[in-house]
């Protein structure tokens, strides 16, 4: 029987549905695989990506971060200053002023605006039947972001409509499309005259800490955001605060619907709910890959990838790799978390900046779900899956509370 080509399309119903047996072939076959239709390269193995995201010197973020960009040749430096389109020492003084603001105590003291949301939210939810998804899992974790930048909270679920239209792509969709264009520009909009109205009212918020804040350059002057890139880093901010915990608490539903003796396992432990929290962040990662631009000629595994060329890093297989771990495919909360490097959150230079703030939200969200749920049912049937840039997780997960 001849084996069907394989074909890794990051813009295919293959993609939307979770890659993993393309991505095991790929890391069997292909390890620096070549797409001909779209031109790039793509790294599946750990051993490869890991130290991939880590090395900025060969794969560089200023050329953008998606195919589009990066095969445009788009200056990312015409636009205002975006940590992602940085590479040291640039990114190092973005950093540095953004970790003035993300801090351990300043995330700690978001705890009870996470209590607060996951409650308004699960208190509405009907037990005979109800979508952890559109009732649940996307509604409150913008709420929790926007609060925290200063958005007003009737503006959240539109800062959330924002956020999926610009990620939306359609089958075979490469370029961003009309719609999402203009869900961009008309965040940007919102968020630039939220700008100046802290310039001229402070508030207790990320908004108001960003205003103030001064970024040291690498001759020790010092200047300050403007307006334009403190509304470019909330849109960012927004999107990741927002998508990348929805993801993850849907696909903990589906997945722990899937695996019920697991849910039984972190309900008579809930100390187990953090480790839960990182094995859901490795079978499923929201956020699959990363894509970089070569800086020079890449030997690797008998192929060479020529300097200038797109370069997915794909830590959604990277986290699946038999290489790395022990039976990956299989979902298990007491997984030994020392095999390798979980790269769900990133990892280098580039490691989600909200990376803390996503494992409060999710740990508190899976306790109060334990609470509301001690068992339950999944219609996998009519499980539905979003179709975004880089992005796995679904857009309706139907769920029914057991007696």
């Amino acid at each position: 029987m001849t084996k069907a080509k394989l074909v890794f399309d990051p813009f295919s119903q293959d993609f939307f549905n979770g890659a993993y047996e393309t991505y095991r072939r790929m890391r069997d076959e292909a390890p620096v695989y070549y797409n001909e239709e779209h031109d790039f390269y793509a790294l599946t193995r750990h051993e490869d990506v890991a130290p991939g995201f880590k090395d900025f010197e060969t794969y560089s973020s200023r050329y953008g971060v998606d195919l589009a960009s990066i095969r445009n040749g788009l200056p990312t430096e015409a636009g205002p200053r975006m940590i992602i389109f940085m590479d040291p020492p640039e990114h190092r003084n973005m950093r540095s002023l953004l970790n003035k603001v993300f801090t351990p105590r300043a995330i700690q003291a978001q705890r009870q605006n996470v209590i607060d949301k996951v409650e308004k939210y699960i208190s509405r939810l009907d037990p005979n039947g109800f979508d952890a998804v559109q009732e649940f899992t996307a509604p409150f974790p913008v709420e929790v972001i926007t609060t925290m930048l200063g958005v007003p909270e009737e503006h959240a679920q539109q800062v959330r409509y924002w956020i999926d239209e610009s990620l939306t792509r359609e089958v075979g969709q490469v370029e961003i499309g009309e719609k999402a264009m203009q869900a961009n520009v008309e965040q940007a909009m919102f968020y630039y005259e939220l700008v100046a109205k802290r310039r001229a009212e402070p508030g207790n918020d990320l908004f108001t800490k960003l205003v103030e804040a001064e970024l040291e350059r690498e001759n020790g002057e010092k200047d300050k955001l403007d307006d334009i890139e403190i509304a470019a880093f909330a849109a960012l901010l927004g999107g990741a605060g927002a998508e990348t915990v929805t993801k993850l608490l849907g696909n903990a539903v589906y997945v722990f619907g899937k695996n019920p003796d697991q849910w039984q396992r972190l309900q008579e432990d809930r100390s187990k709910i953090p480790a839960a929290v990182e094995e859901l962040l490795r079978y499923e990662a929201p956020s699959q890959y990363q894509v970089r631009r070569a800086m020079k000629d890449v030997h690797l595994h008998g192929t060479t990838i020529p300097e200038g060329s797109p370069v997915f890093l794909i830590g959604g297989s990277a986290n699946r790799d038999e290489r790395a771990w022990t039976d990956p495919d299989t979902f298990d909360i007491d997984r030994d978390r020392t095999e390798a490097q979980n790269l769900g959150l990133g990892y280098g230079i580039h490691s989600c900046l909200g990376a803390a703030l996503a494992r409060l939200e999710s740990s508190i969200a899976l306790e109060r779900l334990l609470d509301f749920m001690p068992r339950f049912e999944v219609d996998f049937g009519s499980c539905t899956r979003v179709q975004m840039q880089n992005v796995v997780g679904w857009k309706n997960v139907p769920v029914k509370v057991l007696k």
